[in-house]
């Protein structure tokens, strides 16, 4: 019992003496707990809503209302045709589009029934998806039922009336919800993420501990050539991984890329040279390689994994929570991923929404990490 007792007053010592370590480990997972609480919510609310309404009738005014009158949508959009609505889908601006036809209004006001076609992006989490047409269905019911009610009204008799709106739901890009072509372009990101940030995070911290790092500053090599050398051989693994994870989503799960290949590797290339930016930055601030670890998991890729989108919606997150989330490049690149791989969405259709954040999130990653090791050297 006294040995056992010496070695934990050694290790408890070791914790005690190390006062930024002890700090991460007391406060990091309380405020995870409250950055994560408020961010998942697991209701679809505010649903982004886009309209092309060819009748401009009071009739087609109302119906939209319906949609806008409680948080369940939020009209983004009044696209002019089905092309323009359609293109805001590919981009990831909106969610659901409806388009009302143009004999809308003269078709209630003379008791007959209008069909009404709804847009669903089935690039979201299919549960999500679903949940929406659910709620697509019930308001145009609704709706559907006080207009039938005024028809009996006016007609004194309710014997051969239908519902006066028909909507008629199509569901783009992943009409089945297959729950694969949803999961595995949200788990490549994760997946190169976790790699590229863990590899590089110990790559400098490591030197450190061994002793080792003073060898090579005595070295004739300058600062960013010794940066370089030590984290493009982990780049080219991150790359020959991307081939791998398309390769095995492709023969396992039949997921294929419906977009441009290349451009994705262009855009993947750019996202694990910030990942790799970001890992060097976390090992030059850290002290040890427990630290290093320690603020990866709990700073990037537990959030990564919760907050970026792969599995709850980024729509309902309260400010706080949501731009954190928007400073996370694996956030920008899922995007990308899924709307590449799902929607066949081209860099250029994504660009203001999730090209150029990534872009920018990852040079100035990859620029921080190269400022920060030259001064620590």
């Amino acid at each position: 019992m006294k040995r056992l007792w010496t070695i934990m007053k050694k290790e408890l010592y070791h914790i005690w003496r190390d006062p930024r370590t002890l700090a991460l480990i007391v406060a990091l997972p309380g405020v995870l707990l409250v950055l994560l609480g408020y961010g998942i919510s697991g209701e679809t609310l505010n649903t982004s809503l886009a309209v092309v309404d060819f009748s401009k009738t009071k009739a087609s005014r109302e119906f939209v209302d319906r949609f806008t009158a409680s948080q369940d949508f939020d009209l983004r959009y009044v696209a002019d045709n089905e092309s323009e609505l359609q293109e805001l889908i590919e981009r990831d601006h909106v969610d659901v589009g409806i388009i009302i036809p143009e004999d809308f209004g003269r078709k209630l006001n003379a008791q007959k029934p209008a069909t009404v076609q709804v847009l669903v992006d089935g690039s979201m989490n299919p549960t999500d998806s679903l949940t929406v047409q659910l709620k697509l269905s019930a308001i145009s019911q609704m709706a559907s039922q006080d207009i039938l009610v005024n028809w009996v009204k006016l007609s004194g008799s309710g014997f051969n009336l239908s519902l006066p709106i028909v909507d008629n739901v199509r569901t783009l890009y992943n009409p089945q919800g297959d729950q694969r072509l949803y999961m595995i372009p949200g788990l490549i990101p994760i997946l190169l993420q976790v790699q590229a940030l863990l590899l590089s995070a110990l790559a400098i911290v490591r030197e450190r501990e061994q002793g080792t790092m003073e060898q090579l500053i005595v070295t004739p090599i300058k600062p960013w050539e010794l940066m370089l050398g030590k984290i493009i051989p982990y780049l080219l693994v991150s790359i020959v991984n991307l081939f791998l994870l398309l390769g095995l989503g492709n023969l396992l799960f039949g997921v294929t890329v419906a977009g441009s290949f290349w451009e994705l590797v262009g855009l993947s290339l750019i996202f694990i040279i910030g990942s790799l930016g970001m890992g060097v930055l976390i090992s030059n601030i850290s002290q040890s390689q427990m630290q290093a670890i320690y603020i990866a998991v709990f700073v990037v890729i537990i959030p990564a994994i919760i907050l970026s989108g792969l599995m709850f919606t980024r729509e309902n997150m309260p400010a706080i929570t949501y731009w954190y989330s928007e400073l996370l490049p694996v956030t920008q690149y899922l995007n990308i991923t899924r709307g590449i791989i799902v929607r066949g969405a081209s860099a250029q259709s994504l660009m203001w929404s999730s090209t150029f954040p990534l872009i920018i999130l990852s040079v100035v990653y990859f620029v921080a990490s190269v400022l920060v090791f030259k001064k620590r050297l």
